[in-house]
């Protein structure tokens, strides 16, 4: 049996919340930026407003609708198999979270580039960057997923 099936019934329910609000939230956020919003975060250096992006993650220049989206399902399926083979060899449910928010953050931004040809952005970092929170949480999560193998071994 596999340690996610074992754990606590409200470990796994908190934890399928958290992805659910995450999703939600950002699902939220972009609709709030399509629909106008906006405002200062952090005088002029940090602010809320709604960008089309077009390019990948970090506005990397890879652009056109079939291209990204290829790579967004792409990613989806390597994570899908990754968690797929992290159930069926034991591995923590530190894992499988971590794996779990990256799936729902790649799908909100598939969903974005299926329905709009674009990813939703809406934080603006003025002098670097502009994305979202499913950008935030999908990077968050590969690192701490990264840190926490290699304290592993």
């Amino acid at each position: 049996m596999n340690k996610i099936s074992t754990k606590n019934y409200f470990t796994n329910i908190t934890i399928a919340l958290a992805v659910v609000i995450f999703f939600i939230a950002d699902r939220y956020l972009k609709l709030e930026a399509l629909n106008g919003s906006t405002l200062p975060l952090i005088g002029n250096i940090f602010d809320f407003y709604f960008v089309a992006n077009y390019y990948m993650a970090f506005s990397l220049p890879l652009n056109g609708i079939i291209l990204n989206t290829i790579v967004c399902v792409l990613i989806i399926a390597l994570s899908v198999h990754a968690s797929h083979l992290r159930l069926k060899k034991n591995y923590s449910l530190t894992e499988i979270t971590l794996i779990l928010f990256i799936i729902a953050g790649a799908i909100s931004n598939l969903f974005d580039r299926l329905m709009y040809g674009y990813v939703v952005d809406y934080l603006n970092l003025q002098y670097f960057t502009i994305f979202n929170l499913a950008d935030i949480v999908i990077s968050s999560a590969a690192i701490f997923l990264i840190f926490y193998n290699l304290k592993k071994k």
